[in-house]
């Protein structure tokens, strides 16, 4: 076999391949990339109000981090099942599993909401114990907790548009939410342009307010500027069991994969909340900044779901495989760049903190030189789980790894490092990205070995209810 028929087998020749990869995924990368942006912003402008509000924020945030999973899981859910249908042309199947995902995901984010607004405190004392931070934290938690609402209905409706291959909505989403947050923080956390100087409150009012600007625009493109789908009022009120029955059947392993990651996230930030504010500062920052270096992996990852599930859904196999491995070989290149990029200059986005200590800065770069090492793993196999192997609906796989690492390796690790064992707080934050560092291995040879994760989930017209 000749070098040119070796590399056929690895990577796709069609152009329009290429195309609409990055067509898909650069508009989400850069909407990855301008959240995480402004969340280092926000972090910035808080920081500055001290330690322990930064501290207090940090903590609260873990249900917008843990919601953020929930939100996730459904919209990868939508993306596995919408997609499919997509690639078999079945527009009406496509407009009903809307429904459904919006029905699903706005039903339950609302009652969380209502229950964190209620009880805010009880939601903060299961991360800190210090008074001070209890008491900022509940005051932001109890106002934020609305955006939850708005964010689900707006990042829904996204995901469910990259589906069918629209991407625009996305990026414009991004902007307008993302600058009108900035602005507002501005103004509401320091009392700039006539505004009252609020604080901490600012903070939380500015990411209401944003989330509600954003999820308008979604709803007002949803019902009246999508031609590709054509979804309409009335659509809201035509319910299809038997694809509700599929989605939760074939999706709930994405959601639940999903949630019980950010449960993991959320058991994780208990040791590091009571750590004391050196730890959650430090913490904080590396997070925010891996997010950064991570932003363009999402957007692969979204793309690569997308079209896996496409050609799946036209009944392809060769094409799907061909597919994975060139997704997959980019990926690891990726990984390995971003990594590397993080590494050799992970200081610079530290200095951005200014008004934190010089512990918490020092701490925070000591923690990206474990997050960088680990990086190009992560890269890689977060890709192809959230990308390749939901979008072949490949979920139950997912969901199992991402359980057994979750509750066998990082929560165990983090508690007896972190509580019991008293160790160097970096020991305990590889603790928190143990994982990391061996499930590309089991990524990497679940894609490779057969085809058994190729799996089509669609139904034809006369199976499904009309």
């Amino acid at each position: 076999m000749t070098l040119a028929e070796k590399s056929d087998l690895f990577f796709v020749k069609d152009k329009n391949f290429y195309k609409l990869l990055f067509t898909i995924a650069v508009p989400v990368a850069l909407q990855s990339l301008l959240s995480v942006a402004v969340n280092l912003a926000d972090n910035v402008m808080v920081s500055s109000l001290g330690d322990t509000s930064f501290s207090s924020v940090a903590m609260a945030n873990q249900f917008t981090v843990f919601l953020s999973y929930f939100i996730r899981g459904i919209c990868g859910a939508a993306s596995l099942m919408i997609s499919q249908y997509w690639g078999k042309k079945d527009l009406n199947s496509v407009r009903q599993l809307f429904t459904v995902v919006l029905r699903f995901s706005m039903t339950i984010i609302t009652i969380i909401a209502l229950l964190v607004r209620a009880f805010p405190e009880i939601a903060m004392g299961i991360f800190v114990k210090d008074e001070q931070m209890l008491r900022i934290g509940s005051q932001y938690l109890s106002i934020v907790c609305f955006s939850f609402i708005f964010a689900t209905l707006a990042d829904s409706i996204a995901a469910m548009f990259r589906s069918v291959e629209v991407v625009k909505i996305t990026f414009i989403l991004t902007i307008i939410s993302l600058s009108t947050n900035v602005f507002l923080n501005y103004c509401l956390i320091f009392g700039r342009l006539g505004f009252p100087a609020l604080g901490v409150k600012g903070a939380a009012i500015a990411t209401v307010a944003a989330r509600f600007i954003e999820a308008m625009i979604a709803v007002c493109f949803l019902f009246r500027e999508s031609k590709k789908v054509s979804y309409r009022f009335k659509h809201l009120f035509k319910s299809n069991k038997t694809l509700r029955n599929d989605f939760l059947r074939y999706g709930l392993p994405v959601i639940l994969g999903d949630m019980q990651w950010g449960l993991v996230g959320f058991c994780k930030a208990i040791p590091v909340g009571r750590l004391g504010e050196l730890m959650v500062a430090a913490n904080s920052i590396a997070e925010t900044i891996m997010s950064l270096f991570f932003s363009f992996t999402t957007g692969m990852a979204n793309a690569a779901c997308v079209i896996i599930g496409k050609s799946v859904g036209e009944g392809d196999r060769r094409k799907t495989v061909l597919y994975s491995r060139t997704i997959q070989i980019l990926f690891a290149i990726i990984g390995i760049a971003l990594a590397t990029l993080l590494f050799v200059f992970r200081r610079v986005p530290v200095s951005f903190y200014a008004d934190l200590t010089n512990d918490a800065r020092d701490l925070a770069v000591k923690f990206l030189g474990i997050g960088a090492i680990s990086l190009a793993g992560t890269a890689y196999h977060a890709s192809c789980f959230t990308g390749i192997n939901r979008g072949a609906g490949d979920t139950r796989f997912v969901f199992v790894i991402d359980l057994l690492c979750g509750w066998l390796l990082v929560v165990p690790f983090t508690f007896i490092f972190g509580l019991k064992l008293a160790a160097p707080l970096t020991v305990v934050y590889f603790c928190t990205k143990i994982d990391q560092f061996i499930k590309w291995i089991f990524a990497a040879l679940r894609l490779n070995i057969n085809t058994k994760w190729i799996k089509n989930l669609t139904k034809d017209v006369s199976e499904i209810e009309q």
